[in-house]
């Protein structure tokens, strides 16, 4: 048990002072100072476009998809379109939350918090009825240092361990933790141009004027306003009295300040273990790599949280005799619908093999069975019937 990953306890309310501003954001949004100087919490990674991408694109990705429930039997899936429990995950989650936002709820909630995703199951009679998400500090876990065994309470009171569903982030630390301080960088990075254009009173070159009277300071320092301030930067200034033109060229930094930029792009991409094209920077990108770049989302970055997710909905949704035959799957191949070609020879592909039949191919598309469609054969070969033999007339021959 001494090498059990889980080894550190959930920080109870009741024991954490929230007197001051920062007790709160430590305990709700987890802000924590970083080496930039800045503080980053849930809201203000959020406020970096490549962080709000990132969850964005995960989170709707797998919550896109369609949700079925299946039976097991003799080693093969089969659908049950019927089953209670898809209500919940499809259609409404509760009176106020529909299936695709509680999904997107959980996915987002585990890439951005240590704690992962936590939704509540309400049970009426042992059935599921509805599923609840509370904002953070009503619904908490503490985990077991010895066993890894979690404990959860609502508003301080013990429930069933069954009767939520937990969606834990990889490593046990969600992804904007480890960005946390590529996060911090690119903060620091954005403020730093906003201060350069909210003071961009900087001229391609100054004039060093040797010495001057208080009075004239001033003077020149509301000719340097008006003829610079707000909008009208990037002029050089005209003074007298034997001034020294200096030209002001950019230092090593302001020339890489681009490209410091998008290695926080690709630092934050890597945390989150999204290719870098899929968050916009298309810098290396071309048609080719791209296209791979989507295939390695969907092996790569979604199919560990969908296989996490897909658990923990079993754990919670079905009760004991049905854990051991009833599984929920995502269908990764809503992904590649919109590729009507591929999908199109995908399909004709699998006919030809025989893998499936016809009405199995139109299932995929979203289409009605139809009469004889459930026959295995290859429709690419054709086989013309052989004509019937004519029937020979006992009457021929007889006098």
């Amino acid at each position: 048990m001494r090498i059990w990953p889980f080894s550190r306890k959930a920080s109870e309310p009741e024991t954490k002072s929230l007197t001051t501003a920062t007790s709160w954001a430590e305990l709700f949004d987890m802000a924590a100072p970083t080496a930039a100087g800045v503080t980053v919490g849930a809201t203000d990674a959020l406020r970096v476009p490549v962080v709000a991408n990132a969850i964005q694109l995960i989170s709707e990705a797998v919550a896109s998809l369609d949700v079925m429930v299946k039976r097991i039997e003799g080693g093969a899936e089969i659908d049950v379109p019927d089953h209670p429990v898809l209500a919940l995950l499809r259609d409404e989650a509760n009176d106020w939350t529909s299936g695709f936002e509680l999904i997107r709820q959980i996915v987002a909630d585990a890439l951005m918090s240590d704690w992962g995703g936590m939704v509540w199951v309400n049970r009426v009679g042992g059935e599921p009825r509805e599923l609840l998400r509370y904002r953070a500090g009503m619904l908490s876990c503490e985990i077991d240092t010895s066993t890894g065994e979690r404990q959860y309470r609502l508003s301080a009171r013990p429930i069933a361990s069954r009767d939520v569903i937990h969606l834990l982030p990889p490593l046990g630390v969600a992804p904007l933790t480890l960005a946390r301080e590529a996060i911090g960088i690119s903060i620091a990075l954005d403020r730093h141009v906003g201060s350069l254009f909210a003071n961009g009173a900087r001229p391609s070159g100054i004039l060093k004027i040797p010495k001057m009277a208080e009075d004239a300071v001033k003077t020149v320092r509301d000719a340097w306003n008006a003829t610079h301030g707000g909008g009208r930067s990037g002029k050089t200034a005209v003074l007298l009295n034997e001034a020294d033109f200096l030209p002001l060229t950019m230092t090593s930094t302001d020339g890489q300040f681009l490209e410091n930029r998008r290695f926080q792009i690709e630092e934050i991409a890597r945390a989150f273990n999204i290719p870098a094209p899929m968050v916009g920077d298309l810098s290396r990108a071309t048609w080719s790599n791209s296209e791979q770049k989507g295939r390695e989302f969907l092996s790569y970055t979604l199919e560990p949280w969908l296989r996490g997710l897909e658990g923990a909905l079993r754990r919670a949704l079905f009760s004991d005799a049905e854990r051991a035959t009833h599984v929920i799957r995502f269908d990764r191949d809503d992904l590649t619908r919109a590729d009507l070609a591929t999908r199109a020879t995908t399909i004709n592909s699998l006919i030809a093999s025989q893998t499936i039949n016809s009405n199995e191919g139109r299932a995929w598309l979203g289409l009605p069975p139809r009469e004889g469609g459930d026959t295995f054969r290859n429709p690419n070969i054709t086989q013309t019937p052989a004509a019937p033999a004519a029937k020979e007339d006992p009457t021929d021959g007889a006098e």
